[in-house]
Order: structure tokens, then C-alpha cells, then sequence
């Protein structure tokens, strides 16, 4: 069947005569895979309806933050009470209080918490508190780990296995981007010789312990372990961006997850419950670094924002209840595994990779994807055809090959088989 989608392509005409590109993120533009992106009205559950009145079981879930679904009862419970109070005062509420506690009380590796406004300024908080602290300048990224739209992060590996970073963004100088060194995921020898060479001037190795941004680069706990090791050795901050893993494969993330300490952590889209927040956290010694105890600045009118507070102390409360990541583990095997066993039989060369409830389809023959280098660019051809096929079967993923979708606890085991089917049926389309 096809779907019609005239209203989402008269809200595109308008939006690109008010916004670049007629998006407020890029992504959103549908440039990956083709087509008249979706404007979508509402959302229940798993389910999304665009401005068409089509509905879609929804794996993109907001790029993460709704572990709970659309309109969770609980989480809107909380956001409306919070609105009936007030939106914003610029003072400290109790709300921050509660949600501060909660994070602090169930981290294994948290003692201190800022609240922020998004991941961006968390992970870019994050850097210039380890760059305070240790009166070091330069940072050091992996290729393939996304640390939001922050000028020093915006950076890929030039030639050679360490070189000072070449900026991917117009806008960042080049001197400000030499400050960041960029190295392979998953070679602790390389990052081992970097830091022989950059210790007395590096302030920080930040990772994405789950890589969730360029495709879902799952890493050996060796590895992640390798690297504390390394930055214990050389005297150099480990900060973990737990934007998408934090809350999502365990309350405590992959540093809970693989039991690995990071100095810093950077938090965000699941602390809010869908609303816009982010945080950075560490340990006490390192937190009294931030003003206004030390002198590492940082602030935000709307950082604590009562509503996105409530939001996300809603949601928090349910995903602490016993057993609920193991429930989403299970969701997660239970959409994935027939598909596996279909392009299995089928012959269809097909991984799903997934961590927790985070998953990522590759187009590839590859056991293992550890570096985006080893992503093939030729899938993501076959990734625009079943997004093309997905949509006209009801089931919503994010528009890119390289992003990763979600389960949420509101993806009932029937949703789950009907969305399972869907992804069947369309693998063959892409195949055909």
C-alpha cells in the first residue's frame, strides 16, 4: 500500500522558509534516505502518527530519551503538575533536588551532579571541567564516537595512527581543532604511543563507551578496561558520554554494564524523560572544580528546569524497578531474532548488532563492527530501500543507515511480532 504523505510535504515547503535546510537538526531532512520527511503530530506508546494520520511502531523513540514510549501516564502525570506550578523560576527547586538524588543514590560511580540543557553542553562542560582540573589542553577522541556539536569534538583522524585533529565542521578554527587528537576504536597500542608522546598536555581521552552515533560500534570490555588502564598509567582524566548509553543498557550505563570507572560522565536524553536536559556527573574531589566552589565556570538559565526535572525523576522511578532492563533485553532478542533468522535462510547479508535495547542493522557479512571504518558505505543503498519499505509497512526507524533504534517498554511482545514481521517482509523488497 502506499501512504500519502501531502500535509508532511506542505509543513517541508513552509519549514525550509523558516529554518536551514527546513530542519531544526539535520538528520531530519530525510537527505540520507530519500523522500518528503514525516512531520509528526502525536504519540502514544510505541506508536507515532504523522500529519498525514498515518501510523508507525516507533523505533527511533526521539533518538533515545523515551525508554518508556510516547505519553507514558507517569512521566506526562509529572510534567503537567510541574506546569501547573510554574515553568521555570531561575532558583534552585526541589525537583532538581529529587532527580539529583535519585541519579546519585543508583550510580555506582557518580557523587556529584550539574544539570545542563542538553548532551551537547554536557559533554562540553564535561571537557572544559578535565581541562580545569588537570591544567592540561589537549583532548583525545576515537573516530566513530560523537560527542555532540562542540567545537573541539567536531574532528576526525587525519593520516597516521594519532594525528592533531582536522575540523569536519566550517566554523572551527584550526588552531582550536589541533587541540584534539583523534585515534582508531578498539587499538590500545596506538593509544598507548599517543600518550607516550601527548601525556604532559592531555587532559582527557572521552569515549563513548557504546559508540551509538556512527553506526553501533560495540566495544570489548578489554578494550574499554585498556583504556583506563592506559589513562591511569599516564595521569590523563577518562570521560565516558553516556548520552545514549546512560540509563539505557543499565541505570549506571556501560561504566555499570562492564563495571569500568570513568573520572567523568557525561549524561542525557533519558534523564528528561523526553524533555530537553543533559548532566555531567564525577566524583566529589572533581565536581568542587565547577563554580561556583571552584573556578572551572559554567551556567544556564534554564539548567534545572523544574518541568524537564519532573520529567525525568517520572521516568527514572520506573526504569530503578527490579528487573526492567532485563525485560528490555528481552524485547529487544525478541524483535531481532527472526529477522536474523530470516536473512540467514534467506541468504541476505544481515547483522543486527544490539546492546541492551539499542540496536543497529548492517548490511554486511562482518561478525563484528568495531570501527566506522569497517562500516561498508555501499549498505546504506540497501538501508534508504528498507526504510522506503518499513514506512509503507507501518514501522518507523530513524532516516540513516548509521543510526541506531531503540525498544522501548511500551513495544508489547504483539507490537514487537507485528514490527518483527514488518522488517521481514520489507527485507525482501530490498533484496527482490
Amino acid at each position: 500500500m502506499s501512504h500519502t504523505r501531502d500535509r508532511s510535504a506542505e509543513l517541508f515547503e513552509e519549514a525550509q522558509r523558516c529554518f536551514p535546510g527546513g530542519v531544526n537538526s539535520p538528520v531530519r531532512a530525510f537527505g540520507a534516505v530519500g523522500g518528503t520527511p514525516l512531520f509528526m503530530d502525536r504519540g502514544k506508546g510505541p506508536h507515532i502518527w504523522d500529519a498525514d494520520g498515518q501510523r508507525y511502531v516507533d523505533f527511533c523513540c526521539s533518538w533515545g530519551p523515551l525508554i518508556l514510549g510516547h505519553a507514558h501516564p507517569v512521566v506526562q502525570d509529572r510534567i503537567m503538575k510541574a506546569v501547573q506550578d510554574g515553568t521555570s523560576f531561575g532558583t534552585p527547586t526541589r525537583l532538581e533536588n529529587e532527580l539529583g538524588r535519585m541519579i546519585l543514590d543508583h550510580h555506582p560511580f557518580a557523587e556529584r551532579i550539574r544539570f545542563v540543557s542538553s548532551g551537547t553542553e554536557a559533554a562540553m562542560s564535561a571537557i572544559r571541567l578535565a581541562r580545569g582540573v588537570t591544567g592540561k589542553n589537549k583532548i583525545l577522541k576515537f573516530d566513530g564516537c560523537y560527542h555532540g556539536h562542540v567545537d573541539a569534538l567536531l574532528v576526525k583522524a587525519g593520516s597516521g595512527l594519532a594525528t592533531l585533529g582536522t575540523s569536519t565542521s566550517a566554523g572551527v578554527p584550526e588552531a582550536y581543532a589541533r587541540e584534539t587528537l583523534v585515534l582508531p576504536l578498539n587499538d590500545l597500542e596506538a593509544l598507548e604511543a599517543t600518550m607516550k608522546v601527548h601525556a604532559d598536555d592531555l587532559a582527557v581521552v572521552a569515549i563513548e563507551p557504546i559508540p551509538a552515533n556512527n553506526g553501533l560500534l560495540i566495544q570489548d570490555a578489554s578494550f574499554l578496561q585498556g583504556v583506563r588502564d592506559l589513562c591511569d598509567r599516564y595521569g590523563v582524566l577518562l570521560l565516558f558520554d553516556e548520552v545514549i548509553s546512560g540509563f539505557r543498557v543499565a541505570f549506571g550505563g556501560a561504566a555499570e554494564y562492564h563495571g569500568i570507572r570513568p573520572d567523568v560522565m557525561a549524561f542525557g536524553k533519558i534523564i528528561g524523560g523526553g524533555m530537553p536536559v543533559g548532566a555531567y556527573a564525577a566524583s566529589a574531589d572533581i565536581m568542587e572544580h565547577v563554580a561556583p566552589s571552584g573556578p572551572v565556570y559554567q551556567a544556564g538559565t534554564l539548567s534545572g528546569n523544574p518541568v524537564a526535572m519532573a520529567a525525568g525523576a517520572g521516568q527514572l522511578s520506573v526504569c530503578l524497578k527490579p528487573g526492567f532492563y532485563e525485560d528490555q533485553e528481552r524485547r529487544t532478542r525478541r524483535l531481532i531474532d527472526p529477522i536474523l533468522d530470516h536473512a540467514e535462510k534467506k541468504g541476505q547479508p544481515l547483522r543486527i548488532f544490539n546492546r541492551g535495547s539499542i540496536f543497529w542493522l548492517a548490511f554486511s557479512d562482518r561478525i563484528h563492527i568495531r570501527r566506522s571504518s569497517e562500516i561498508d558505505p555501499d549498505s546504506m543503498a540497501h538501508f534508504s530501500k528498507l526504510h522506503a519499505a518499513l514506512l509503507e509497512r507501518g514501522v518507523y526507524l530513524g532516516p540513516s543507515g548509521y543510526e541506531v533504534g531503540f525498544v522501548s517498554a511500551a513495544h508489547s511482545d504483539a507490537v514487537i511480532d507485528e514490527a518483527s514481521a514488518a522488517f521481514v517482509d520489507a527485507l525482501d523488497v530490498v533484496f527482490d
